[in-house]
């Protein structure tokens, strides 16, 4: 039997905030789900539980979350996930609903690559009000079989949902229509260079 080409587990992530009125902390179930997307992956962060709280109520659509994972194995470096702006007003002395973070991850090595949950932000009222970061060393919450970008082979994802965020590469036929945009530019630069020169240098008199 082949191995399963995902593995996922919800993992208790104890993190400690810095938070604008002082330190908090909270422990938190985080759920880490890939789905194959063209040469990459649609990557899900879910929370159970809220992370912190506001002394002050915040109104609707004033929240938004952002987060890293870790990536380890046969990759290295972070994948950013991002939430959506809360749709419903906050109570103050709430703990703040995480809900699911989204991004984008394309690999750039090829084997077993895990994610690992990271520092989270909390951006509310126009600034960070909470950075939290693990203090228990989580272990990884997905491991994912990925083959690297443009190389050969299959590789698979694990059920969940999907998202996007990321500034990873990317590829398709954006990339095509930007380098065609970038190549439209170069000409009209050329042109215009060749209508300066022929300005300048002027029309020649006749002997």
């Amino acid at each position: 039997m082949p191995a399963p080409a995902a593995q996922a587990a919800v993992v208790d992530v104890n993190y400690a905030c810095e938070t604008k009125i002082g330190p908090k902390s909270a422990v938190s179930p985080v759920d880490i789900k890939a789905v194959k997307s063209g040469s990459g992956y649609t990557i899900t962060m879910s929370f159970d539980k809220g992370v912190s709280d506001s002394p002050i109520e915040l109104p609707k659509g004033v929240m938004t979350p952002r987060a890293e994972l870790v990536l380890g194995g046969a990759d290295k470096g972070t994948v950013k996930v991002k939430g959506v702006p809360n749709a419903a007003a906050i109570p103050p002395n709430t703990p703040i609903k995480i809900g699911q973070l989204t991004g984008t991850y394309t690999p750039k090595g090829t084997g077993k690559v895990t994610f690992t949950a990271g520092t989270l932000i909390v951006h509310a009222l126009g600034m960070d009000a909470a950075t939290c970061k693990p203090s228990n060393s989580p272990k990884p919450s997905l491991e994912l079989d990925v083959v690297k970008a443009g190389g050969t082979g299959g590789s698979g994802g694990s059920s969940g949902t999907a998202g996007a965020v990321g500034e990873l590469p990317k590829t398709g036929p954006l990339d095509s229509a930007a380098a065609l945009g970038t190549l439209g530019g170069t000409v009209l630069l050329t042109g215009a260079a060749g209508v300066l020169w022929l300005t300048r240098r002027g029309p020649r008199r006749a002997n």
